[in-house]
């Protein structure tokens, strides 16, 4: 299993998922969000954002993968932060990362 970030995020995840969702098997569930982790790491998808923005990146991911239709929810929130930056400090950048994220996924 990777250990690099935000590997610990992705994990809590996949346990939250496993815990909360009858039929969900945990080490499937580990596996999948560890390479989500291991896939935004090596694609340096949020290398070039401050430790701010690369944490709401991670937890949006986290929230999105979750969702009946993680494509179309990672879409959304790409959208979003483009129309509304909110905390973002570099919004742009935070949009093409979720967008860069629903390719590198196949979503």
């Amino acid at each position: 299993m990777p250990t690099h970030p935000p590997y610990d995020q992705f994990l809590a995840t996949a346990e939250w998922v496993a815990d909360a969702r009858p039929g969900v098997d945990r080490e499937m569930a580990r596996e999948v969000f560890g390479e989500a982790a291991t896939l935004l790491y090596d694609g340096l998808v949020i290398d070039d954002l401050d430790e701010h923005d690369a944490g709401l990146v991670v937890t949006g991911l986290c929230l999105d993968l979750v969702s009946p239709d993680p494509g179309a929810a990672l879409r959304e929130r790409a959208r979003r932060v483009g129309e509304s930056p909110g905390e973002h400090h570099d919004p742009e950048s935070v949009a093409r990362c979720y967008a860069v994220c629903v390719r590198l996924f196949q979503l």
